[in-house]
């Protein structure tokens, strides 16, 4: 059932972006959150994703609205199918003290079997001082993916439509960022694959004669590049983190493992927020000001950079970020049970509509800085008003 308020306030703005972070099986978080939008009747018409982000983006943008949400179901059941050795985690799966086994089980299943669908072993296995081609680099063999993209995605659509798509991935040679945007190039299976080309895992992605890993290894978070691309509009951005920056000092190697992941692919993800909507602030200040400077300003060249750097465009960020559940650890990203998935699933579904509850959160930021973030998992938003 679509809520109808929710959808007329989410059209106050020019753009509604949903962006999408990297994280391996923690992507079924962000698949229950854009069921949730689609049912409160946010339709984003702007998506940026980072490798299982990427993944995410291509499945929903290359889709009609109703077939949407059943294609990221079809894709999420299939890479999560239990093979041969599921028998073993399952022992452990419905007692709770013991659930951490399960999950350890289920994830170590991942490394021996590949998961269906989506990767597989590499047999031969890479060696040590083997020369062998840049796409042979790895220790697993994704072309399993290729063909299940391939069979979910509508390329066409997702190049014709109005919506606007960017992933972002690493260039090998230079080690330099760069995002392909539907608006630029047309967009495949290869620049998908590309963006969760996660080394040593996965082996590069060539592309125009570039090899390509994922870009998660320079930035996990594509908000900055949407908030920052021109003509800047009024942005409703729903920022959707798989890797949680904030959280416990350790007592136990395993936590050790997970806090330091988490740290590393979160990307600082408060702090570039933080830096990207100060941007917008002092972008709003020098807009009030021009009109107050003298007229012997008029056309010199400090009033040229000055107008160019002036906007008066408002951003809403909202913050949804995955909370670990307390079974989970290092191998959180690569634990792609059924059981563990669905919960992924419904954890992004409820979070996304309480977050939609929320009677602010998408109302339009007000005031002089024109700049808003809220997070459902905060007991007091933070928002930017003046």
């Amino acid at each position: 059932m679509t809520d109808e308020p929710t959808a007329l306030r989410a059209d106050d703005y020019e753009t509604v972006a949903l962006v999408l972070q990297g994280g391996g099986a923690l992507g079924a978080y962000q698949a229950g959150v854009y069921e949730a939008l689609d049912e409160a009747g946010v339709t984003p018409n702007r998506y940026a994703g980072i490798s299982i982000g990427a993944i995410n983006v291509a499945i929903i943008a290359g889709n009609p609205r109703e077939r949407r949400v059943e294609r990221l179901r079809q894709f999420w059941e299939k890479i999560c199918e239990p093979g041969p050795l599921a028998w073993a985690g399952q022992i452990f799966a419905n007692m709770p003290s013991l659930r951490n086994w399960s999950s350890a089980i289920s994830a170590g299943r991942s490394i021996v079997e590949g998961q269906p669908g989506f990767f597989r072993l590499r047999l031969p296995p890479p060696m040590p001082g083997v020369d062998v081609a840049p796409d042979e680099v790895s220790y697993y063999d994704t072309s399993d993916l290729a063909r299940t993209l391939d069979a979910l995605v509508d390329w066409e659509l997702l190049n014709t439509s109005d919506v606007s798509v960017s992933v972002g991935a690493v260039d090998v040679a230079t080690g330099n960022f760069e995002y392909f945007d539907s608006a630029e190039r047309r967009l495949d299976v290869r620049h998908i694959m590309a963006s969760g080309a996660l080394p040593p895992a996965f082996a590069p992605v060539e592309i125009d004669g570039k090899w390509y890993w994922d870009g998660g290894i320079v930035s996990n978070t594509p908000l900055e590049y949407v908030l920052d691309s021109q003509p800047r509009r009024d942005t409703l951005a729903f920022q959707v983190d798989l890797w949680s920056a904030r959280g416990e000092v350790p007592r136990r190697i395993d936590e050790a493992m997970e806090r330091e992941k988490d740290i590393r692919f979160s990307s600082r993800t408060r702090k570039s927020t933080d830096r990207t909507l100060e941007r917008q602030r002092l972008r709003r200040a020098i807009a009030q000001a021009l009109p107050s400077l003298p007229e012997s300003l008029f056309g010199t060249e400090l009033w040229q950079m000055l107008e160019e750097n002036s906007c008066r465009k408002v951003f809403n960020v909202i913050h949804l970020i995955y909370q670990a559940r307390a079974f989970q650890t290092h191998f959180k990203d690569y634990e792609f049970s059924l059981e563990t998935m669905r919960e992924h699933w419904r954890a992004g579904y409820d979070d996304t509509r309480a977050s939609l509850a929320q009677p602010d959160f998408l109302a339009r930021p007000r005031g002089e800085h024109g700049v808003a973030t809220h997070d459902i998992h905060r007991v007091t938003p933070s928002v930017s008003e003046g």
